[in-house]
């Protein structure tokens, strides 16, 4: 399951590449988020699912939905949207389990503290980061190029995750997988709408397009979305988030090949940087992390 988690991940910056030229993301997401609520529900139906119990437990997993389904995948689609490459928004995103550990680190237990190790593997994910957004700031090829404005976007992606991430962890009582991501679809739903309705680019609907739609919903949101919900019901925060350093280079790979994005020298060294100091973050941290959950 983690492996196959990890190809629907890194599949999902595909998607979102081949999706931007044809639409304006608030618009997609939109009509993601509200095809995917009408499978779920169909599911839910056909296997009469039970639906959550309490207020509580609506109004945390409606949080979730905002963070994980809305602000994640927003924030992502729009710096794809802005120029951004797939490789590079993936490579960003893959410091969540930096920020994950940490937190844990320092908030888990009173007594945590963070190691030298942790804070050498820091440095080194963002020494690595930097020589890869260094290269493609304001000069990458076209489609791939990091400005102020996709770094924003790249970036809340990246706090809404790992804050959505840890909030699950901590308040989601475990439920039917099914009615827990259809109450999280519907919250983002809510919050991406109004923007969709602003958006004044329209959907221009060809092949590309409709593939792209269909595997947001079947692939990405059916399957990625549950599998992320499951593996974090069954493990802990910082053991499911260290499976998010093996989605840059597979982006990569799937992104050189399907769209020419470039990978040099300083791109190769940058991610296994990347890769390397957040593994340094995420084994140190693994047993405080194991105890705080």
């Amino acid at each position: 399951m983690p492996w196959v988690f990890v190809l629907i991940w890194s599949l999902g910056f595909i998607v979102a590449r081949y999706a931007m030229p044809h639409a304006p993301p608030m618009k997609f997401l939109s009509m993601r988020f509200a095809l995917s609520v009408g499978c779920f529900l169909l599911w839910i139906w056909w296997r009469g699912v039970r639906w959550p119990t309490s207020v509580s437990q609506w109004r945390h997993l409606a949080v979730t939905g905002i963070l994980i389904q809305g602000g994640y995948l927003c924030g992502v689609w729009l710096a794809i949207k802005d120029g951004m490459g797939s490789g590079l928004a993936s490579l960003i995103v893959g410091l969540q389990p930096v920020l994950t550990a940490l937190w844990i680190s320092t908030m888990g237990r009173a007594d945590a503290t963070v190691s030298k190790k942790q804070w050498a593997g820091l440095w080194l994910g963002f020494l690595g980061l930097v020589l890869v957004v260094s290269r493609k700031f304001e000069t990458g090829s076209p489609g791939d190029t990091a400005t102020l404005s996709n770094l924003v976007f790249v970036v809340v992606a990246l706090l809404s995750i790992t804050v959505g991430t840890l909030y699950q962890k901590r308040y989601v009582q475990p439920c039917d997988v099914r009615s827990a991501n259809a109450v999280q679809l519907m919250a983002a739903l809510v919050i991406a709408l109004p923007f969709a309705l602003m958006e004044t680019e329209a959907m221009r609907w060809n092949g590309e397009l409709v593939g792209a739609l269909a595997t947001a919903v079947l692939v990405l949101t059916l399957g990625g979305s549950s599998l992320f919900y499951m593996l974090i019901q069954r493990g802990a925060a910082a053991s499911v988030t260290s499976l998010m350093y093996l989605v840059p280079p597979c982006t990569a790979m799937m992104a050189w090949w399907l769209f020419d994005e470039p990978i040099t020298a300083v791109t190769l060294l940058g991610t296994a940087l990347t890769a390397w100091g957040v593994s340094w973050v995420v084994r140190s941290s693994a047993p405080n992390s194991e105890k705080s959950t």
